[in-house]
């Protein structure tokens, strides 16, 4: 696990200024890798790579990237983890291919070399995004993993193509031009994250989930798909299986997962919530490992926020090594200040804080940790999935001008009510929306929408199009179905990946989801939706799996999720910092968000007459954002 920067095009320079710039860009990510540091440049092409490497797999001066073949043809810059490369590793040296260490990245190089990309991104299976140089060809190509778990943005600026695991390494680069992107802010205020291709920045993107790009004198970035979600799980045969077939074929697959995941030759451990998916992970890892399972757990105080209860009672029935951390809110909140430098572009997801605190908890003892990220997208676990489903065919057969007509009355109503039912708001704000929507993914988009008129926020903003314009699944699925395949394409890297990593590696920790093998994805497809999913509140085969491990009065409750107390913050400990940065002149000097918008919002959550928190806190996250990012558009009263 690591991190990587690069640049090509760069005007005729000796390799030691190559090599002294990209070596500068590299130094920006050095969170992601404090154990290595790795320069290379071809003067001749003006192509640099820079490295820094979080040593997991064969620790020795093998695994120094940036790494060259054999042959010197092609030379990798590399970040992830090839789960299964010792099986492509035996069959490459069938071919003949040696090898002088046992690193992935080495089998990786040796596959790309061998094999082409096309072919080697077929069979490799992990979590991965990389770039390597084609030295006799002159081409280079980047890649991403099919899931979109490790992230890889790219831009060209002038003559000069630059790309990195971070938008802060592309910065660094003398000839970057930051331009924000107010068609890119829209996306934000709308979702909480900037979705995959769009970046904050003008002129740089994200490379999308199971793509690789190409550029040659010729091509200057050809994309090409090799593994697309959509339409494989909208193509797959189901498989004929009771309930108990189902059942033993998914612990197979969730067990080789697993397995594959505990190969390293540092300390791992896991991420403990007390919840279905993370309790299933650690039950397999204590199954699997001859040693006790180091687990982790954050918990709050405050009522209705602490899950730490539940993970304490799992790990001592599964006699893990348990480790909880009891945090005040003045504790959590010392983090705040240091968001926009951990997520380097707007990203409000405010689980974005336990998630930081409870990576920095795990390293104090392990280096890579497993989660159970996926679970929901895969087997229906979120509530809003079957209440969507539920209320689709309610307001389906309601005429949409008496239900918006009502809902806005109530809405103005809420203004009124007393600090008890402040979030009444909001939720008739959200019937307007959702009474609507005419059809399955215009209700899909208004159930997940943030800000749901964000070209009103941002000034001088039209919002593009997604995925979630494009219709692409109507007619084919149930709409539960539809919503789990929708996040699993935006949602879940978007926000749940982008937080995870963002979040592990500001720590130096690895972060690895078994749930999002990609077998076991595809096979979690062919499984009839009654029979993963269930009724509410879904994940019916996880919990029969998990019953084999743990009790079902451990885990048999209302799902919480990873939240935090942000609403009572804004009016309490975080007023003050939230006061200077909505500030009513400050914004109107900056041009960017309508003034008159936000502070509206404040004054009502302010004063206990609504609830905006989650609102507020995107509005906050892009505050404190440009603050860091783009001083020039000021700062201050």
């Amino acid at each position: 696990m690591c991190g990587f920067t690069g640049f090509w095009g760069a005007p005729t320079q000796p390799a030691e200024a190559l090599c002294a710039l990209v070596g500068r860009m590299a130094d920006t990510l050095a969170h992601r890798g404090p154990d290595d540091r790795g320069v290379w440049a071809d003067a001749r092409s003006g192509v640099a790579l820079g490295f820094r490497r979080l040593s997991i797999v064969d620790l020795s001066i093998e695994g120094h990237q940036p790494m060259s073949s054999a042959d010197g043809r092609h030379t990798l810059v590399f970040n992830g983890e090839i789960y299964n490369f010792v099986e492509l590793r035996e069959e490459l040296e069938r071919e003949g291919v040696a090898f002088r260490g046992h690193s992935d990245s080495e089998v990786l190089l040796g596959a790309l070399n061998r094999w082409g990309t096309a072919r080697t991104l077929e069979r490799v299976v992990g979590m991965f995004a990389f770039a390597c140089w084609d030295q006799r060809e002159r081409r280079l190509v980047l890649a991403r993993d099919r899931l979109g778990k490790k992230p890889l943005y790219y831009g060209s600026f002038g003559t000069t193509l630059l790309f990195g695991s971070e938008l802060k390494a592309l910065v660094a680069h003398p000839q970057f031009a930051g331009e924000l992107d107010r068609e890119a802010l829209a996306l934000f205020f709308r979702h909480n994250y900037v979705p995959a291709p769009f970046s904050i920045w003008r002129g740089v993107k994200k490379l999308r989930p199971g793509t690789w790009l190409e550029f040659s004198a010729a091509e200057s970035g050809c994309e090409h798909v090799y593994w697309d979600a959509l339409e494989l799980a909208t193509r797959v045969q189901p498989l004929p299986m009771d309930a108990l077939e189902a059942e033993e074929a998914l612990l197979e697959h969730l067990r080789t997962a697993v397995r594959q995941r505990l190969f390293a030759d540092v300390p791992l451990g896991a991420f403990l919530s007390g919840g279905i998916d993370s309790s299933l992970i650690v039950a397999l890892m204590r199954e699997a490992s001859p040693d006790p399972v180091r687990t982790f757990t954050i918990g709050f105080r405050e009522q209705g926020f602490d899950e730490a209860q539940y993970a304490r009672k799992v790990a001592t029935h599964l006699g893990t090594e348990h480790t909880e951390l009891y945090l005040s809110a003045q504790e959590a909140l010392e983090v705040v200040p240091h968001l926009s430098e951990v997520w380097d572009e707007p990203f409000a997801d405010s689980s974005q804080i336990p998630t930081l605190l409870v990576s920095r908890l795990a390293r104090t003892q392990v280096r890579v940790a497993l989660s159970g990220d996926g679970g929901d997208e895969l087997f229906g676990g979120y509530a809003r999935y079957h209440l969507a489903q539920r209320w689709r065919r309610v307001f389906a057969v309601v005429p949409g001008g008496v239900a918006r007509g009502l809902a806005q009355a109530l809405e103005r109503a809420g203004a009124r009510v007393p600090l008890r039912l402040s979030r009444l708001p909001r939720r008739t704000l959200r019937l307007a929306q959702l009474f609507g929507a005419r059809s399955r993914t215009s209700f899909y988009r208004a159930l997940i929408s943030h800000w749901d008129q964000p070209e009103r926020l941002v000034l001088g903003a039209h919002e593009p199009t997604t995925l979630l314009e494009h219709n692409t699944l109507a007619g084919r699925t149930e709409f539960i179905e539809e919503m789990m395949l929708l996040d699993l394409v935006t949602y879940l890297p978007g926000d749940i990946l982008c937080k995870v990593d963002r979040a592990s590696m500001s720590q130096s920790l690895e972060a690895r989801a078994p749930l999002l093998d990609q077998r076991l994805v595809e096979f979690s497809w062919r499984l009839p939706l009654a029979l993963r999913v269930g009724p509410a509140p879904g994940k019916q085969l996880l919990r029969r799996l998990l019953a084999r491990y743990v009790p079902l009065a451990l885990f048999e409750r209302p799902k919480q999720g990873f939240s935090i107390p942000i609403s009572q913050w804004l009016r309490g400990p975080l007023r003050g910092w939230a006061e200077e940065l909505l500030d009513e002149r400050r914004l109107a000097r900056e041009g960017v968000l309508d003034p008159t918008l936000v502070r509206a919002h404040w004054r009502e959550h302010r004063d206990g007459r609504a609830d905006w928190g989650y609102l507020l806190w995107d509005v906050l996250q892009f505050q404190a954002w440009k603050e860091r990012w783009l001083p020039e558009c000021g700062g201050g009263p």
